[in-house]
């Protein structure tokens, strides 16, 4: 398996929740934060917010089912799913309260298990996504090309084919989603790749986007149903090609306490990109 990255000072733990497995890195101490990650990276994208925010909050930087060095089994790739694994290796960690950092999917989650179990989480701080609520109109309809590489992503046998040729499928990803040049290393774009070229990972990524465009998607109208309590704050780039405009504003009817800032000069990789304000908005955030 590919080696995994050193971040100074992280505690390394194997938590099993339901007969899987899920790596979870751990630096810090104080008032416990879990931060999920998104496709197609793993713990490390927190590499630059860790060591900024570890002098006042432990720091549980969990890698999802079929990622980094979590297990990937065959299925559970529906993001309720995902939530109830985050929520679950809370449980074996002995965290009955947290706040809740995530980036693009990870951030989807976060707002599924702020609504699940909004006594648990503190508060939310989700990067680079867009809010569930999401009613359909025709400004979504025309911005929707946008999200085209999903449909490639969800293609049986192609994707995973594509994924485990060369990790330079992902490199180009997040080159091509990020304007700071210096965001990224080439080890980093290299660890991301190499991961995803295993085969059930390569199948777990292609799973992630297939149920959410099959099953999912369909069924978003099931979130206007539900409010949310959790303070919370959405943090995108300007530059993100998929958080836009159209889609950042259906939350007002379904949220207490929640603010969308929108980052000058910044990609989709906001934990990468700007790490330093998103260390700054975590602490402000969280207290």
């Amino acid at each position: 398996m590919t080696a995994r990255p050193n971040l100074p000072g992280a505690r390394h733990h194997e938590v099993t929740v339901d007969e899987v497995t899920f790596h979870v890195a751990e630096v810090g101490q104080g008032p416990a934060l879990v931060l999920v990650h998104g496709w197609p990276q793993h713990w490390w994208c927190w590499r630059r917010v860790a060591p900024l925010l570890a002098d006042t909050h432990r720091l549980y930087m969990v890698d999802l089912r079929g990622h980094g060095w979590s297990d990937a089994p065959a299925d559970g790739y529906d993001k309720e799913q995902l939530a109830t694994d985050v929520l679950g290796v809370m449980d074996q960690l002995g965290l009955d309260e947290v706040g809740l950092i995530g980036h693009d999917w990870g951030g989807w989650i976060g707002f599924l298990a702020a609504l699940r179990a909004p006594t648990r989480i503190t508060g939310l701080l989700a990067l680079g996504i867009v809010p569930p609520f999401q009613r359909p109109d025709l400004r979504k309809a025309l911005a929707a090309w946008r999200g085209a590489y999903q449909v490639l992503l969800s293609t049986p046998v192609l994707a995973e084919a594509m994924l485990r040729a060369s990790p330079r499928l992902v490199e180009t990803a997040i080159r091509s989603s990020s304007t700071v040049a210096d965001a990224f290393d080439p080890d980093d774009l290299r660890s991301y790749g190499e991961v995803l070229q295993e085969p059930a990972r390569a199948r777990a990524s292609s799973s992630l986007y297939r149920t959410f465009l099959l099953h999912e998607l369909p069924r978003l109208g099931r979130y206007r149903s539900q409010r949310l309590s959790v303070p919370t704050r959405l943090v995108v780039g300007e530059h993100d090609p998929v958080a836009r405009p159209p889609f950042l504003g259906d939350w007002m009817d379904h949220a207490d306490d929640m603010r969308v800032d929108v980052v000058p000069g910044v990609g989709h990789f906001v934990p990468e990109e700007a790490p330093q304000l998103v260390a700054e908005i975590a602490r402000e955030h969280f207290g």
